[in-house]
């Protein structure tokens, strides 16, 4: 391997809980919406593309109120997230520090644009990252973000972290080799390789 590629939710931070307080008190407040959103019912659809998530939980509106609703909710969210930051796995800043000094470290989420920075803000990690994609920057999903990031810098033989089926499956389209985070949120049978813990990738060191 030259690189690694890491997903966000799941394998570097968990911002479930105040996601879902941030998603919770916007949907109340600004839109008279009498929702509850659960950490729990969030860490079912962190890594499925945003359209797909404000689909799931808003079915009866058309498509466009849900884009709207959706996109309301990140900035409540990316708000909450700077003013708190959302717990990180033991050990991270350590094992991303000892890793960079050998490999350089990219992001690759299928999130909203300006989430990964709003991560790399609130937690000061910029540093140890060389890039950065999502569909929010291209307009593309996670395997062709892979492929770009690995065009972009030159890449030759990156392995990607994850913790969902959804990563999985993305890593076998890009061609890239798939680390299972399995203290994630997701459940993933035959991944090239597995960690219980981010310390746990020192072993590439």
């Amino acid at each position: 391997m030259d690189s690694f590629i890491f997903d966000v939710d799941g394998t570097l931070w968990n911002s479930t809980e105040i996601v879902a307080r941030a998603w919770t008190e916007y949907l109340r407040e600004e839109e008279h919406m009498d929702m509850d959103i659960s950490s729990e019912r969030l860490m079912g659809l962190f890594g499925q593309l945003l359209p797909d998530i404000a689909r799931a939980l808003f079915p009866q509106l058309p498509q466009a109120e849900q884009e709207r609703l959706i996109d309301n909710c990140c900035q409540a969210e990316h708000r909450a997230l700077l003013r708190q930051c959302a717990p990180l796995y033991p050990d991270l800043e350590k094992v991303l520090k000892t890793l960079s000094e050998k490999y350089p470290l990219f992001i690759v989420s299928n999130c909203q644009a300006g989430y990964i920075e709003v991560f790399l803000e609130a937690t000061g990690f910029g540093k140890y990252f060389k890039g950065h994609l999502c569909p929010g920057d291209t307009g593309k999903a996670k395997a062709a973000n892979i492929q770009e990031i690995a065009r972009r810098f030159q890449l030759k033989d990156p392995v990607y972290v994850g913790d969902t089926m959804g990563d999985f499956e993305a890593c076998r389209k890009a061609g890239v080799p798939f680390i299972f985070a399995a203290y994630g949120f997701g459940e993933v049978d035959e991944p090239d390789d597995r960690i219980s813990c981010p310390a746990e990738l020192l072993k590439f060191c």
